[in-house]
């Protein structure tokens, strides 16, 4: 298992690197030093767990946390900090872990095997989710990693992947409040963020790229701001 740590300070990373070393199936392969290079590692390295300081220089820790929880697969979040009246806000971000400075070889194990114990929910989220609909009187499905987009069509919704298209009966909003990775563009569009690569502008307005995809989409003026944002982040 992939570990980043996350700290300002050299001694504290050296102390949990030293501890970690009792258990060797948690590998360290990068260690940051503030926020903004957390988020760039996670990125490069996609860590299986993120031990975690709150506060830091640029982006603090429940900030980059915020981030992290918006992948489709986020890593495991412990937060390592000598501020204990953060437990609250490491709640809300869905942390795994809260342990507090001075760290413990026992409360580091106690965090580790729980995190290595795997529960009902993590093995239901670690399945591939599909979209299913109907064609010819069968029930068919595609996998979500393969949607590319979805367009709002009079009575129906078409489905865009990799594998073909489809035409759905769910709404958009439906669609959009069951699949995470699902990001509205425009009132009649849905894109798969994971397939987000560019936006571009030109006098008619911006469109987006997917990879994958030899058409660009309209974005609407309201959602320009948080494809940026989006973008933005990914290149930290």
């Amino acid at each position: 298992m992939k570990v980043l740590l996350v700290d300002d300070e050299p001694l504290a990373r050296s102390r949990l690197r030293r501890l970690l070393l009792a258990y060797p199936e948690w590998q360290v392969i990068a260690e940051a030093q503030h926020g903004a290079e957390a988020l760039q590692l996670c990125q490069q390295h996609q860590p299986d767990l993120v031990l975690l300081d709150i506060e830091m220089p640029q982006l603090n820790g429940l900030e980059v946390a915020r981030t992290l929880s918006e992948l489709s697969i986020p890593p495991a979040l412990v937060f390592v900090t000598a501020h204990p009246q953060h437990a609250l806000d490491a709640l809300q971000v869905a942390a795994a872990g809260y342990l507090v400075k001075p760290i413990s070889a026992e409360s580091l194990g106690q965090v580790l095997q729980r995190l290595a114990k795997p529960t009902r929910a993590l093995l239901e989220a670690q399945k591939e989710k599909v979209i299913r609909y109907q064609l010819a009187g069968s029930i068919r499905q595609v996998p979500i990693s393969a949607v590319l987009y979805l367009i709002a069509e009079d009575k129906y919704v078409r489905l865009v992947s990799t594998e073909g298209e489809a035409l759905l009966e769910q709404s958009l909003k439906q669609l959009e409040q069951q699949y995470p990775q699902l990001l509205r563009i425009h009132r009649k569009a849905l894109i798969n963020r994971e397939h987000f690569i560019a936006l571009h502008q030109s006098t008619q307005g911006y469109q987006v790229e997917l990879r994958g995809c030899c058409e660009r989409l309209d974005v609407s003026r309201r959602e320009v701001s948080r494809l940026k944002q989006l973008l933005q982040h990914r290149t930290l």
